[in-house]
């Protein structure tokens, strides 16, 4: 499971021009799901990003995770952040999980975050995305399990 990580000011996804998913200063989650993914790897993921320290503390040094600044959370699925991109000029997706793999897999990813922490906003698993951000720094960080 990969998981790309962007601190922003604020965060929206729209689908068919409806906000379905917004949040204000906080973490932006592109979440990647690969074939050998299991419910284990996603609550490994959702304890590294709700637990990541990318917020500065009083002193300016990235020592507080999201929960700390009460932050919030958007979850949005990513196939393409599994591609294999090491040969060639087109993106390969061997290594991701099939829809239905893949959609069960974001499914639990979201309830057990939302049973994690309260402030969770989320995209739509399969569709056409329209997603909007101010990142923050900037900062981005890829997490894998």
């Amino acid at each position: 499971m990969k998981g790309l990580i962007q601190r922003v000011q604020h965060a929206s996804v729209h689908v068919d021009k409806e906000c379905i998913g917004n949040i204000h200063q906080g973490l932006l989650l592109l979440l990647g799901i690969e074939k050998q993914d299991t419910e284990e790897s996603a609550d490994k993921m959702i304890h590294k990003v709700l637990n990541y320290r990318v917020f500065s503390d009083e002193t300016g040094r990235m020592n507080l995770n999201v929960q700390q600044v009460n932050g919030g959370l958007l979850i949005v699925s990513q196939f393409t952040l599994v591609a294999d991109t090491k040969k060639g000029l087109r993106p390969g997706f061997s290594m991701g999980a099939a829809p239905e793999q893949g959609e069960a897999l974001y499914d639990y990813f979201v309830q057990r975050a939302q049973a994690a922490y309260q402030h969770i906003g989320t995209g739509q698993f399969g569709a056409d995305m329209q997603v909007s951000l101010l990142n923050d720094g900037p900062v981005t960080f890829l997490l894998e399990t």
